[in-house]
């Protein structure tokens, strides 16, 4: 039999994140599962097993916190002591502030929404870089919402996640890895809920469709 493709997503106990480990694991992929959510990652599990698929993959569980440097360089040593290497990287995790006046933002959000959004990506391309290799695939999502009012600190560092991984795909096109930037449809999460409540959720995708569908791209 051989080996499964070994794929790593960040943000995974929620959301789309859960949605494409799922989709991942359905077609035969092993999957490392990060997230700050215990629980979440053990429904993700659940869900999986009762599938009773014969071909499909098994999940890691990793619960930890992205911003944690450290536990973050450990997984990325375990998975390279484990397999060697990494197919796919989906980095899901995102830091969702409220929406607020940008002058009225309180500092612990806009801490976080850094901290999560912009330096642990920073941090942790360099440590996945040498698992992808030439030939493995980084998957970042994008939702552009810089310059929208009651949007800046959410959009001002999601756009900034997304211009270090524009840069890493430039980087790449010749020598590789190959870096993926996909804008989901508007789905049927938690995080779109706090930011439109009171909106016609029945004409939102649901996150599973779109898992589907981003899954057949890697």
């Amino acid at each position: 039999m051989a080996d499964p493709r070994i794929a790593l997503v960040t943000g995974a106990s929620r959301g789309l994140g859960a949605a494409l480990a799922e989709a991942l694991a359905q077609r035969g992929w092993h999957v490392v599962c990060v997230a700050r959510t215990t629980g979440g990652l053990e429904e993700l599990d659940d869900r999986v097993k009762a599938l009773g698929l014969p071909d499909a993959g098994a999940l890691t569980l990793a619960p930890m916190d992205i911003a944690n440097d450290d536990a973050m360089r450990h997984l990325c040593r375990s998975i390279h002591d484990r397999w060697g290497r990494l197919d796919l990287w989906v980095h899901a995790a995102v830091h969702a502030a409220p929406l607020t006046p940008t002058g009225q933002l309180a500092e612990k959000d806009w801490e976080r929404s850094v901290a999560i959004n912009v330096r642990a990506t920073g941090m942790l391309i360099p440590m996945v870089a040498p698992l992808l290799g030439q030939t493995g695939t980084a998957l970042f999502l994008d939702d552009p919402r810089a310059g929208q009012k009651f949007f800046g600190a959410y959009g001002a560092t999601k756009a900034a996640q997304i211009a270090l991984a524009r840069s890493w795909q430039a980087e790449g096109l010749r020598i590789g890895p190959r870096v993926l930037i996909e804008t989901p449809a508007p789905m049927a999460t938690a995080v779109r809920a706090r930011f439109f409540p009171g909106e016609d959720r029945g004409r939102l995708a649901h996150p599973r469709d779109e898992a589907a569908r981003i899954a057949a791209l890697v």
